[in-house]
This record gives structure tokens, sequence and C-alpha cells, in this order.
């Protein structure tokens, strides 16, 4: 499906971007436009804030925390000791 961009200024760019990131055509160009522009932008989020944004989606996934685990008992056992 071909991309199709109303507003002349942002054709002419996404024109320029298929040139400039030698892209196929302006669908992949603006692709690539928006990832690199994301990346630039969650680049300069701090690091604290990107690892706690992976914490919380880590911990989503792996459900409940249960401070009375105790992981070396755990072990301890799975080996025989």
């Amino acid at each position: 499906m071909p991309l199709y961009i109303k507003d002349p200024q942002v054709n002419e760019l996404a024109e320029d971007a298929v040139k400039y990131l030698g892209a196929p055509n302006k669908t992949e160009a603006v692709r690539m436009a928006l990832k690199a522009a994301i990346a630039e932008a969650r680049a300069k989020i701090p690091l604290e804030e990107r690892i706690k944004e992976l914490q919380d989606e880590v911990a989503a996934k792996l459900g409940p925390f249960d401070p009375a685990y105790d992981h070396k008992a755990d072990m301890d056992d799975l080996w025989g000791i």
C-alpha cells in the first residue's frame, strides 16, 4: 500500500528522506526516520528511568515478587545439598 501524504511540505520531507536515507520508497523512508527519531528521544531519557521501565515490564510478566522466597535453599535442595 503506497504512502499518500496530503501536506506538500511533509511530502517533500519524505522525498528528501528517501534520497538521503537511501530508502526504496517513502513508506520505508518514513519508517526509518521515525525509528531514528524514537531511538534518539529514548536515548535522552535518563538511564535510571529506562531501567525502571524495563524492571516494571519484567515484573508484570513474572508476576508478584515474594520477599520470603529463599532462592538459595531452593537451589540447594535441587542440587541435593
